[in-house]
């Protein structure tokens, strides 16, 4: 399987995690797809009411699901681009320390993974495309990180919400693994407590027109 990364073309040292990791910084290029793609102006920044650590509440009929893939800019990024999803926000979720920040996770020893939450209107789009999705942005057969990115903050995790994502997922897990030749190194665990990360991760790629950490899948077809 290829993985969806796009040449490195600088690094980050304010904001990079440690010495091994390497993310990408590039700038819109008007020849890329990728970068081309405009999210709609209507996804929301307030999944769930998202807080450090506090309940999750959707509103209305809206449901919740949160996916780790790698660094949390790009990944987030893919998710905005999906019709019938309302609202997204990068954090950490996964761990077993209270009250985590970027720098705690990037000492790859708290345990949290970088997580993208998801509010998505069912109505427009079922959960079975936001899986969809998961697979087709990461290469969920590698091991120790994603792409560039090294350290066990950025494997591959799929948090369910109910007894039905749950199934969902791991339905959805057997059969992705019918067409790789190696082993999906996914985990599938009910979600717990989500951290929002600090705010200069924020949709990071809308925000600055850098996609860092970016995928290399048009993300008009989502």
């Amino acid at each position: 399987m290829l993985l969806r990364w796009l040449p490195l073309c600088s690094l980050l040292p304010l904001l990079a995690c440690a010495p091994t990791r390497t993310m990408a910084d590039v700038g819109p290029d008007p020849s890329s797809s990728t970068a081309a793609a405009t999210t709609p102006a209507h996804v929301g920044t307030d999944p769930g009411h998202a807080g450090r650590g506090t309940p999750l509440v959707p509103v209305g009929h809206d449901r919740l699901a949160a996916f780790a893939a790698g660094c949390f800019w790009g990944v987030e990024d893919a998710f905005r681009h999906v019709p019938g999803v309302v609202a997204t926000a990068v954090g950490y979720a996964g761990g077993h320390t209270s009250d985590p920040d970027y720098d705690k996770v990037c000492t790859h020893t708290t345990g949290h993974a970088e997580t993208v939450l998801v509010e998505f209107d069912p109505a427009r789009v079922p959960y079975e495309h936001l899986l969809r999705v998961f697979w087709k942005i990461h290469d969920p057969t590698q091991v120790g990180g994603q792409g560039p990115d090294e350290g066990d903050s950025y494997r591959s995790v799929l948090f369910t919400f109910d007894a039905d994502e749950a199934a969902a997922a791991s339905a959805s897990l057997q059969a992705e693994q019918k067409h790789l030749d190696r082993p999906i190194t996914t985990q599938v665990r009910p979600m717990g407590a989500f951290y929002r990360a600090e705010d200069y991760h924020q949709q990071y790629s809308e925000r600055t027109g850098r996609h860092g950490c970016p995928i290399r899948v048009n993300l008009d077809t989502l």
